[in-house]
């Protein structure tokens, strides 16, 4: 049995810049991983069959993206062996944490390495990329600028920082965020900034805050602590704070209505050490 981590994201900004043809947006943001999130742990068989279990039941079927990414590493690679995973799942589901695509990620990683598949990082990160645009971040495991629909990554160092990721009672549609109306698509790109916070913003705050009251009471009472804002398209908010224990001290005030964690920055995923 090998246990592996499945972290967190954050998007310390994002910024649509556009919309192609095919109905994709073309957007600038930065991952910063976190050390918190979702476990899974693999046994291997020589069923062939991939089998999921989770401590919510609801999300262990067959089009979960760790199922998904399983078999598509299969059909890939011709791997004849199968599977048992168990998801130990911790991260909040439509919060932008990026919690079923860093599922995927590991799944991808891990098995590529215990089926004896022997596939580089490169090849990994596009057989993800058709499964969804953020898994090419897990599976290279650096916090990282972001372009294209997400793919096009360029590893950062990012400062040593805290953060308390608060999630409302809601859970976001990423596709009904991108489809809006409303949604600002002409944001002009910029360069990396010093620090990815100052003078950036997150495109889809507005029309998620408008869509869902429950992300703007949220983010109201995170700034009393802290400047904040929301992470992907939602419905997760954070603030950064310098120290573990400032972090802590906000979320001992978290009201009942909401759920926190508090996680630290880092700049190298936990599965690539893992494995």
């Amino acid at each position: 049995m090998l246990t592996v981590p499945a972290p967190a994201k954050l998007n310390l900004f994002l910024h649509i810049t556009g919309r192609r043809a095919d109905g994709y947006h073309e957007l600038q943001t930065c991952f910063q991983l976190l050390d918190y999130g979702d476990e899974l742990a693999f046994a291997t068989d020589d069923s062939g069959k991939v089998r999921l279990s989770s401590n919510l039941d609801h999300i262990a079927s067959d089009d979960n993206l760790i199922i998904r990414a399983a078999r598509l590493l299969q059909s890939h690679t011709g791997a004849a062996r199968g599977a048992d995973i168990r998801l130990h799942k911790k991260l909040p589901i439509g919060a932008g944490l990026g919690g079923g695509s860093s599922d995927a990620a590991t799944t991808l990683l891990a098995l590529n390495h215990l089926w004896g598949c022997k596939l580089q990082q490169a090849e990994l990160a596009a057989l993800g990329l058709k499964l969804g645009a953020d898994i090419p971040v897990f599976i290279h495991g650096q916090s990282a600028w972001a372009e294209g629909i997400g793919e096009k990554l360029r590893p950062m160092t990012l400062p040593a920082q805290w953060y308390l990721v608060v999630t409302p009672s809601c859970e976001v549609s990423t596709k009904e965020i991108f489809s809006h109306r409303q949604l600002t698509r002409d944001t002009v790109p910029i360069t990396i900034p010093a620090f990815p916070f100052s003078g950036t913003r997150n495109d889809c705050e507005a029309v998620a805050v408008a869509l869902y009251p429950e992300i703007g009471a949220t983010l109201d009472w995170l700034k009393q602590y802290a400047p904040a804002r929301m992470t992907g398209t939602g419905s997760s908010v954070f603030a950064s704070f310098d120290n573990k224990e400032s972090a802590e001290l906000a979320l001992s005030e978290l009201p009942d209505n909401l759920n926190g964690f508090v996680a630290q920055g880092i700049n190298t995923s936990p599965v690539l050490q893992a494995l």
